[in-house]
């Protein structure tokens, strides 16, 4: 049998660690993780469905790449409750309110009401210092945007990594926020697609 030539679309997982890395060295990276909010909803708005999440998504990729290849993933089916649509619904709306919180502590650096917060939270919780090396040519407000972002995009990567440990290397994607807003998206405008 043949072998199949792999296309670029199955080495999107590079640039999900690529992102993951560079913010390490330099927060500012952060903001590239927009393009992971903003493609997906514009391809489900141009009628493209899940498409992005089936096909180009890194972080999916990423997960897969680990939990098969790597053999990292115990396999298991996600429990039912992860699967639930209160669940994802319930998710999405938590992640959203923490990116509408995100936002405003972003807002009111920029206001200069608070001051930058050099941190980056992971799960929402644990916060781990974070000094940038030279902050005196970039607002503050910038860096305060990317301090959040990539404390969001770093949450979701571990959540992603426990589920796909836990159960089957794409778990995450069962209730990923973004699938969900896809989802809602393509069910509301294409309903015959769904």
């Amino acid at each position: 049998m043949k072998k199949q030539k792999k296309t670029w679309k199955e080495y999107m997982w590079i640039l999900s660690a690529l992102y993951l890395f560079l913010g390490l060295f330099n927060i500012l990276f952060a903001w590239l993780g927009l393009l992971c909010f903003t493609i997906p909803l514009v391809m489900a708005i141009l009628g493209k469905g899940k498409s992005y999440c089936n096909t180009y998504c890194g972080r999916g990729q990423l997960l897969n790449l680990m939990g098969n290849k790597m053999k990292l993933s115990k396999y298991n089916n996600i429990p039912k409750f992860l699967k639930s649509k209160w669940f994802r619904y319930g998710f999405l709306i938590f992640f959203m309110t923490m990116f509408i919180n995100m936002l405003f502590m972003t807002y009111l650096v920029f206001n200069q009401t608070n001051s930058l917060k050099e941190v980056i939270t992971i799960l929402w919780t644990f916060k781990v210092p974070w000094k940038v090396a030279n902050e005196s040519m970039i607002s503050p407000w910038i860096l305060q945007f990317a301090f959040g972002f990539y404390s969001m995009m770093i949450t979701s990567t571990l959540l992603g990594v426990i589920t796909m440990l836990l159960y089957k290397p794409r778990s995450w994607c069962v209730y990923c926020p973004m699938g969900t807003m896809t989802h809602i998206i393509s069910k509301a405008k294409y309903k015959e697609n769904i």
